[in-house]
């Protein structure tokens, strides 16, 4: 029998609440989501929880925000001049992307002032743990292609819930995929 393993399309349903029980994000009702294991594209701390398990198993792990989206980091709350923004209208909870010292990075609006406006590079599920109910659906060989660029290229593709693959552009590999 198949396991997941690096370098093999895993397909999962699950569901993602936090502390209080809340759902934050699931694939119930949606196609599965898949993903290629050992590539970094799910959270660490879930990915690693998945390794060994084949189709039909259920997993429930909580993930630490060290092995999910991080600890909180405040040098990631910044000042930024408001005429350094592309939109007139600002308010709390719009995001953007800008280039760092660390590449491409999505801030939310915090606070909007007459001058400037306070912007957090900060994951919104940084410092959170995560509490993760799995099925496994399938395990599949990956195409070239989705080997060669590190990801899955068709239905499910995996993200990080930040909803800026339409900001972060294609992968470059022509693929049409944004990674």
């Amino acid at each position: 029998m198949t396991t997941i393993q690096e370098d093999l399309v895993a397909s999962i349903h699950y569901t993602l609440k936090n502390d209080d029980g809340d759902v934050i994000d699931s694939s119930v009702g949606r196609d599965p989501l898949e993903y290629l294991h050992g590539h970094g594209n799910i959270v660490a701390g879930l990915e690693n929880a998945l390794i060994g398990k084949s189709a039909g198993d259920s997993v429930k792990v909580s993930v630490s925000p060290e092995d999910g989206y991080g600890l909180v980091d405040d040098d990631l709350v910044v000042d930024v001049p408001r005429d350094y923004l592309p939109a007139d209208e600002l308010e709390p909870g719009m995001r953007f992307t800008a280039e760092t010292s660390n590449g491409l990075r999505l801030f939310t609006i915090v606070e909007v002032g007459e001058e400037t406006v306070v912007m957090d590079g900060n994951h919104p599920l940084a410092g959170e743990t995560l509490h993760f109910e799995v099925e496994v659906v399938g395990i599949r060989e990956p195409e070239p292609e989705e080997l060669a660029h590190g990801h899955v290229h068709s239905g499910g593709h995996a993200h990080d819930h930040d909803d800026d693959d339409d900001e972060a552009g294609g992968c470059g590999h022509g693929c049409g995929c944004a990674h």
